[in-house]
């Protein structure tokens, strides 16, 4: 079995724990996870299967969506709601100014990776590092923030409450964002729920629940279906020897990756090197 499986992951499951549950439906060990989510986070994760397991890196770097909770006016060490609390800081915010906050992350800033991630530093983990109580400076990485926009009323009760709906580059910490909007407003604040909607071009109307999927009740996205937003060449006799053989190849199309097919089935994923087209992924008759 080859191909693309769309899960709606419920939380408290790891997305180990979602591989190992289809790999144990399927009866494949081939199965890779194309990002992962939280346990406390819900909804899309994408499920490579079989040959398609030589797409997990590609399909990791793309952009993907999430609909986040926010509360403000307190501060935790896992910056979500799961963690122990490290600070208070209640005070009254205008809907205005919250606004104005959230508005204004959107584009490209430099991100501090949060403590509790598994981002390595000299070989170690930070969470490990957060585990044991160790202090280290927290690397930063760019980030792009293309939407954001409040979709919720803003409650103000015992903390403030809202929600957003943001599509980030690879990469992008929720929950550092979130903190990163309570700093902008001089407050603290945490990441109350999460749920991924979108990955790339696959949305959370294509996934299955885990019911579903150990009904039966599930559809497999082909290799060809995946990629069929990608620049793709469909390949003549000559060429097909060429590229069955790992040749480089002049890059004519001007495009960063190609996707060769060969009677309608991706034979080969090559990518841009210096103009030249280098082999990245290759696929089986």
């Amino acid at each position: 079995m080859n191909g693309i499986l769309i899960v709606d992951k419920p939380n408290n499951y790891t997305s180990r724990d979602i591989v190992n549950i289809v790999s144990k439906e399927l009866k494949t060990k081939k199965v890779g996870h194309t990002g992962t989510l939280d346990p406390m986070a819900t909804g899309v994760l994408v499920l490579c299967i079989g040959e398609a397991t030589k797409l997990v890196e590609l399909l990791t770097s793309s952009s993907k969506e999430y609909i986040a909770g926010i509360t403000l006016g307190i501060e935790t060490d896992t910056l979500d709601e799961e963690g122990i609390i490290i600070k208070y800081d209640k005070k009254d915010i205008s809907d205005t100014d919250i606004i104005t906050a959230v508005n204004s992350m959107k584009g490209s800033y430099n991100q501090e990776v949060p403590n509790y991630s598994a981002v390595k530093i000299n070989g170690k983990k930070l969470y490990e590092y957060a585990r044991e109580g160790i202090d280290i400076t927290l690397p930063k990485r760019e980030v792009e923030i293309s939407s954001i926009e409040i979709i919720s009323n803003i409650e103000h009760d015992e903390y403030i409450k809202f929600q957003i709906k943001t599509k980030v580059s690879k990469g992008t910490y929720i929950r550092s964002l979130v903190k990163d909007i309570a700093y902008k407003l001089n407050t603290v604040g945490i990441m109350s729920s999460l749920r991924r909607i979108k990955q790339g071009r696959f949305d959370i109307s294509e996934a299955y629940k885990l019911d579903d999927i150990q009904k039966g009740n599930y559809k497999i996205i082909t290799i060809e279906e995946a990629l069929k937003d990608m620049y793709t060449v469909d390949l003549d006799e000559d060429l097909y020897i060429k590229v069955s053989n790992g040749v480089k190849l002049p890059n004519t199309y001007n495009q960063n990756i190609v996707v060769f097919k060969y009677n309608n089935k991706v034979k080969a994923i090559y990518k841009d090197d210096n103009n030249i087209l280098r082999v990245y992924k290759m696929f089986k008759d």
